[in-house]
């Protein structure tokens, strides 16, 4: 009896190039150090694997989540700026942060771009595997089918290749990928055949469609734009940059393809609930618009409600708000018209309760200023002004009286809806309290001192409209559509393999079925029963050459 001897333990030598890595072993590195080649390698990998991926798509989800509590400056500056003065102690931090604007921050962005190479990082090596997958035969069968968890066996009188030439014709009917009849030996031979790669495939465009998606809206962001317009009814507007009130453009974007359409507002209309829980509350919205196309197109109407945007070539016209403008005419001491027309009043609550200033700088012999509330339905309640609902049915306008430096002559911008007060005097009556305003429509209040006058003529109505122009939105729709078509094809399509083995055992063939569901949890035991049912009552496909059974090799009986 001879005993081997163990090889002699040699050590490498450090100069010699590590054939397995292609790279030379440095004897100074310590155990678990990292070249900066390997350390980006490792940081690749970190980057594209599905658990990153994951994470990323998960923090893009609570990065936008600010973007829908706190108001953003590209989709309404006006409730911006109200959020702002309410709270001047967040304001500094919100804006430090980006979160007035969180779909153009840094942060964001870097997140939106990390996810991105993420999944393209993902997919492109999952797309090879699977097209290596889709050539390759079905597996080989097993040599002792009843050893798999779910099999079953009959016997027949039929010849071996009787019973494999009808296993392939019924496999095939139940659309099945079949391989070549395998003969191991004589009077024993296989059958292997699977299904269910378009599983696969349903994961891959689904991963694929979020980065259609993501696509989609980097395009919108990038070549887009949104611009937004508070207009009163009877008023026109034209597509050019001066007309609107608050515009955010892409980075990419250009403006000689903005369409030169223009439409005028000419009647807005307000559906009111009167009874139930919800009464004095709005159910419904519509605005009749005149639109041209361009200038010298012919004139068409629109219905526009909420929801029911105006398509106008690539862009789209929405109605997002309305409210009310008082109609206010101020006089100066020396009876001239210092202001005069609608005022935009912003509401305050969904009764309408609404909020506006009024700026005279021309007044003589001192500027006046307005600040107050305006009361759709005006009620009195124990002395205190109250407003019952939106609907214009007994309007108050309610105003405080300034005099003095407004701050408009110094030519520093400010809000239309803001009155500066700091270099103001606040108008007293002669009792030495602040003297309110309270007007109902066509009257009129004097001020003291000979400051002038001020009247409530009327009320019209706003719209406020928002204009976007969305190149993108295509593809990310057609990406969500993607998106539920593989959903559904990795949810609902079970990948699995059946085996049929033909032996001759004592004078009878004896016929093996086995299944396995690669999904894990499926119960193939009706699929195995429906073979073998079929396998008994089908016709056996004529007898061919096999073509490809040279190309598998002949397995041992040790194979298993």
């Amino acid at each position: 009896m001879s005993t081997r001897r163990p090889p002699a333990e040699t050590t490498p030598d450090p100069s010699t190039p590590d054939e397995t890595q292609g790279e030379t072993v440095d004897p100074s590195r310590r155990s678990g150090e990292l070249t900066f080649r390997e350390l980006l390698r490792w940081a690749w990998r970190q980057l594209t694997s599905m658990r990153t991926a994951l994470v990323l798509l998960l923090l893009l989800a609570l990065a936008a989540v600010p973007g829908s509590i706190i108001p953003q400056e590209g989709v309404d500056s006006l409730k911006t700026s109200q959020w702002q003065e309410e709270h001047p102690d967040l304001t500094p931090v919100y804006e430090r942060l980006g979160l007035f604007d969180v779909y153009d921050a840094p942060w964001f962005s870097a997140i939106y771009i990390l996810l991105m190479i993420s999944l393209v990082g993902c997919i492109v090596p999952r797309l090879f595997v699977y097209a290596r997958a889709l050539r390759a035969a079905p597996p080989r069968a097993p040599r002792n089918l009843s050893r798999l968890p779910d099999s079953t066996a009959y016997t027949t009188s039929e010849d071996v290749d009787a019973v494999l030439s009808r296993a392939r014709t019924v496999l095939r009917g139940r659309r099945y990928r079949v391989r070549a009849a395998e003969l191991d030996d004589p009077g024993e031979g296989a059958v292997s055949s699977e299904r269910g790669h378009l599983r696969e495939a349903g994961n891959l465009v689904f991963h694929l469609s979020v980065l259609v998606v993501l696509v989609g809206f980097a395009i919108g962001s990038l070549f887009g734009y949104k611009g937004g317009v508070l207009l009163v009814v009877g008023q026109g507007f034209s597509n050019s940059l001066t007309q609107y009130d608050d515009f955010v453009p892409g980075d990419l974007f250009d403006a000689d393809e903005m369409e030169p359409f223009s439409f005028t507002v000419d009647e807005f209309d307000v559906d009111w609930l009167l009874d139930g829980p919800r009464k004095g509350m709005a159910q419904g919205f519509s605005a009749d618009l005149r639109y041209r196309e361009r200038p010298d197109a012919e004139e068409k109407s629109y219905d526009l409600r909420v929801n029911h945007p105006l398509a106008i070539g690539d862009t789209e016209v929405f109605l997002i708000g309305h409210g009310y403008a008082p109609v206010i005419t101020v006089r100066d001491g020396t009876g001239e018209v210092a202001y005069s027309g609608p005022t935009i009043f912003l509401p305050q609550d969904q009764g309408l309760l609404s909020f506006g200033v009024v700026k005279a700088p021309d007044a003589r012999p001192a500027q006046i200023g307005l600040e107050g509330l305006f009361y759709p339905t005006f009620i009195n309640v124990d002395g205190d002004p109250t407003n019952l609902m939106g609907d214009l049915n007994n309007p108050l306008l309610s105003m405080l009286v300034y005099t003095g430096d407004l701050g408009l002559d110094d030519g520093s911008p400010q809000s239309v809806y803001v009155l500066p007060k700091g270099d103001a005097e606040q108008v007293r009556n002669a009792d030495g309290e602040p003297l309110r305003l309270d007007l109902q429509e066509g009257q009129t209040a004097e001020l003291p001192d000979g400051l002038g006058s001020v009247t409530f003529e009327g009320v019209e109505q706003w719209n406020r409209l928002q204009i976007s122009q969305t190149p993108g939105k295509e593809l990310a729709l057609g990406g969500v559509v993607l998106a539920l078509i593989g959903l559904c094809g990795s949810l609902f399509i079970r990948p699995r393999r059946v085996w049929v083995r033909a032996r001759r055992v004592d004078g009878e063939t004896l016929v093996e079925i086995a299944a396995l569901d690669r999904s894990g949890g499926g119960d193939v035991t009706a699929e195995i029963q429906a073979v073998a049912d079929a396998l008994r009552d089908a016709p056996a496909e004529p007898a061919a050459p096999d073509h490809h059974q040279s190309a598998a090799a002949p397995r041992s009986k040790e194979d298993s």
